[in-house]
């Protein structure tokens, strides 16, 4: 005997509800609960462009959406942040790819998981009244040049210049100058006759004509020219271990600056203006967004590492680092493209 119908169709609402549930079940586990919910990041010269994905995936509020409570402490260069990493400080590294290989190279496991630029957009100039009869690379020998901090991606540039007129790093001194007004004070002040840095530094030196420019790499072209080939540079980076053993959290990490990638490829200038903090524009807006266009290009597309680039990173730290031996290094371990790859997915980047 049949039930009234009221019933039958209260009894079919609960089924539906049921239905529903177990339906919506597999969704909410597709969603890994993150190991990590805070992370600290370790980031050298934070103002600088090299790291405008870093800035626009926190002031967007992408890393909160990716489920993040995430603190990045800055310092004067790549070079003193690898060593807050290197030494436990800190949780993930913002910086430069090739740190990764430098690190394997003595030993350490290093790994990026999400690329932020395919070009290092650091250039190198001399001072025009320092140095007003400058005439080639060789001129250099026994001058100060000032870089974010000595072993940062700033010095690796210049050495990769220095290198192409024969000289070695020990034929000139470097000096720590950071990468924000420091460097500009640092080169105006005469306490440098060159320098090698990041933008928007790099722009403010050139539109008052105290810089001129001998190696560039804020261009595509520029970079092949300078390293041969295509060369990665700013990623998100973290001891192997820590990549292996927070893999949602890491997948979080790499959502959000895959966010942030897509955001700055139709970015207008009001755009950027609006995003970055006041402290970031050097006091000049027109300056800071003529240095953004300089740039542009040297933004990674979709936060992939591609084999190529890993290659003319291992070989330009080969030629510089006696302790970087290729035939050694295990680049394969030195990156992943596992989480960039479902990031890029995600946002149809």
């Amino acid at each position: 005997m049949h039930p009234p119908y009221p019933l039958r169709r209260r009894a079919f609402g609960i089924l539906a509800t049921l239905t529903a549930a177990s339906v919506a079940v597999p969704v909410l586990r597709a969603q890994p609960r993150l190991e990590k919910t805070r992370v600290s990041i370790a980031v050298g010269g934070k103002t600088a462009f090299y790291h405008l994905p870093l800035t626009v995936a926190g002031q967007l509020g992408y890393f909160k959406a990716a489920g993040l409570d995430v603190e990045i402490t800055d310092f004067p260069g790549g070079a003193r942040a690898l060593q807050a990493l290197a030494g436990g400080g800190f949780d993930v590294g913002s910086g430069a790819y090739e740190h990764t290989i430098a690190l394997q190279g003595k030993g350490q496991m290093f790994q990026s998981f999400v690329l932020q630029g395919r070009a290092p957009q650091i250039a190198v100039g001399v001072s025009t009244r320092a140095m007003p009869g400058f005439h080639e690379l060789a001129d250099l020998r026994g001058k100060r040049i000032g870089v974010s901090s000595p072993g940062s991606s700033t010095n690796m540039v210049v050495n990769m210049a220095l290198r192409r007129a024969g000289l070695t790093a020990a034929d000139v001194n470097y000096v720590g100058v950071g990468t924000s007004s420091g460097a500009l004070a640092a080169l105006r002040s005469g306490q440098i006759e060159a320098i090698s840095n990041v933008e928007p530094v790099m722009t403010a030196l050139e539109q008052k004509g105290e810089v001129k420019i001998i190696s560039d790499t804020r261009t595509l072209k520029g970079t092949q020219e300078v390293f041969g080939g295509p060369m990665p540079s700013g990623c998100l980076y973290a001891p192997l271990e820590f990549v292996q053993k927070n893999p949602a959290t890491c997948q979080a990490l790499a959502n959000a600056i895959v966010h942030a990638l897509k955001w700055l490829r139709t970015a207008g200038p009001s755009d950027i203006i609006r995003t970055v903090p006041e402290s970031y524009l050097l006091g000049d807006r027109g300056l800071y967004l003529a240095a953004f266009n300089k740039v542009s290009e040297a933004f990674s597309i979709d936060g992939m590492m591609h084999e190529e680039g890993s290659r003319t990173a291992l070989k330009a730290l080969s030629a510089l680092d006696p302790a970087v031996r290729a035939d050694r290094i295990n680049l394969a371990r030195t990156y992943t493209n596992e989480f960039a790859r479902k990031a890029k997915d995600r946002f149809k980047a």
